[in-house]
């Protein structure tokens, strides 16, 4: 008997087969391209992910066949929906947060509602980052698309439903959309009748670790899981990373690292509206009932993803098999400071700021300046943009004296020892650093009764590898140049919302010329 946890992120998806034990028996990973079919979009290709998915799948049934797994859970992304028909064909792709679409209707909807009624309601700082607004623009501007959806799924409903589950989608994946009622725990009515979306367009509510379903026999043939497999309802992917962490008491707070690196703080009760507010934080479910958790996100992978395909396509080609370019890559980063300063707006900012209209920034630059010292620039920048938080948290009663570090970023010494440094608090790996993963699988196993309570599914899967404790010196260094970090953005707003525009204009006249 085995445990499969899903991860659906922005640029690729993993897959783990776990003991009932926490033992990771095999793990596969897929990674798929954004679209950017014209300037500011961001898509996925969701027929195309959904068959990388099963790849993935089948790749780790077929290597952890001696223990077969017996039910599946799925942690994804948040916002991206995607439109279906009645009978489970993909319409259309998903459009991502980091997409520019639906900025007007977001200032319609505060116009109307005002941003601190609509919070009371639905406690998220309006943004076009959210799903709703994409909806809007889809009906506005692919009508035939948004009339003709039985459904619009978020990436765990998607696989549910497509697997021969139910379409149903989480607390915590609900509320990415703009239109959940926190303390009703159901889509709002009020937001839908402003909106005008009916209801029957967006999928069932209900909490994380309800059993959705099973594998349907079709499923089953393509991927290798037994049919019946039960489909165990997951989560927003950093609400799945904290159980995978084993964070499941208020007060403490993750640091995921990812696609996108996100902090993630716990609450043991929903915390004051207005404190939350007044910090511009979310207020979202958790995977397990009682708690509740909120966000500091950015760009952080998919910055180093881009590096990579910018800088080093040709040492990526180069490479032995077996051989992580990451690796490479993170060794010829100096061990000190660079003192440059990299502005981490390539694409919308996350949370707090939501900033849509800007552009990314390297400044410090010089003919002497190595590749290493240009990504560890980036590196920094990442980290900065979290530093004016952190007192914040603290305001809030969470403990940011240390974080728990998840994702594919943990694996990396250098990049954990950095980020000690410009924080000035420790930094914890743990033995298994695919927390999305593990996060799922455990919510598999509670769901169906392998763990009789969450604290059962932590001692199984969740230990602690090392410690990263900050430098002091370089802590120094770096808050001296976070000083100039914080003078940046502020120096070049109006000109990077000019050269933004300018882009997008430009890019679309030479599309219709």
């Amino acid at each position: 008997m085995s445990l499969m946890g899903i991860d659906i992120g922005t640029t690729g998806c993993k897959v783990g087969v776990f003991t009932a034990d926490g033992l990771l028996l095999a793990q596969a990973y897929r990674e798929y391209p954004t679209l950017h079919p014209r300037p500011g979009w961001a898509e996925l290709d969701s027929a195309s992910v959904m068959r990388l998915v099963k790849g993935a799948i089948a790749e780790a049934v077929a290597a952890s066949a001696d223990d077969p797994v017996t039910a599946l859970c799925v942690s994804a992304m948040g916002e991206a929906m995607t439109p279906v028909s009645a009978s489970g064909e993909i319409l259309g792709n998903a459009i991502l947060s980091s997409d520019i679409r639906g900025g007007s209707y977001v200032r319609s909807l505060e116009a109307d509602i005002g941003q601190e009624v609509f919070y009371t309601i639905n406690p998220n700082i309006l943004a076009a980052n959210y799903a709703l607004p994409k909806l809007l623009w889809m009906r506005e501007h692919a009508p035939d698309t948004f009339h003709g959806a039985a459904k619009f799924l978020l990436w765990s409903d998607l696989v549910s439903f497509l697997f021969g589950g139910e379409a149903v989608t989480s607390f915590s994946h609900a509320n990415r959309t703009l239109l959940f009622d926190l303390q009703e725990e159901d889509w709002s009515d009020g937001l839908l009748e402003w909106a005008n979306i009916p209801r029957d367009k967006l999928p069932a509510v209900a909490p994380s670790g309800t059993i959705a379903g099973a594998v349907s026999a079709a499923v089953a043939e393509e991927t290798g899981l037994l049919p019946n497999t039960l489909i165990v309802l997951g989560g927003h992917d950093q609400c799945c990373n904290a159980l995978g962490a084993g964070v499941i008491s208020g007060g403490r707070a993750i640091c995921g690292i990812g696609t996108i690196e996100c902090i993630t703080p716990v609450f043991d009760r929903v915390p004051p509206m207005e404190d939350m507010l007044a910090t511009r934080l979310s207020i979202e479910h958790h995977v397990l009932q009682g708690l509740y958790m909120s966000f500091i996100y950015n760009q952080s992978g998919v910055l180093l993803k881009w590096f990579r395909d910018v800088f080093a396509c040709e040492d990526k080609r180069a490479l032995a098999e077996g051989t992580d370019i990451y690796d490479l890559l993170m060794a010829e980063m100096p061990e000190h400071p660079t003192g440059m300063l990299a502005l981490p707006h390539f694409e919308p900012t996350g949370s707090p700021d939501y900033i849509a209209d800007s552009a990314g920034v390297i400044a410090g630059l010089h003919t002497d300046t190595p590749r290493g010292a240009v990504l560890k620039a980036i590196m920094e920048g990442t980290t900065y943009y979290f530093l004016e938080s952190l007192h914040k948290l603290r305001h809030l009663g969470i403990d940011a004296s240390e974080f728990i570090a998840t994702g594919g970023g943990a694996r990396s010494d250098t990049l954990l020892q950095t980020k000690a440094d410009i924080l000035g608090v420790p930094f914890i790996r743990l033995r298994n650093t695919e927390c999305g993963i593990a996060g799922a699988a455990m919510l598999a196993g509670i769901a169906t009764g392998v763990y009789k309570k969450p604290e059962d599914a932590v001692a199984c899967f969740v230990a602690s590898d090392c410690v990263f404790e900050p430098d002091a010196a370089k802590h120094r260094r770096y808050g001296e140049i976070f000083e100039r970090y914080t003078r940046l953005y502020p120096a070049l707003c109006d000109l990077l919302r000019d050269m933004s525009a300018d882009r997008i204009r430009c890019e679309e006249e030479l599309a219709t010329s």
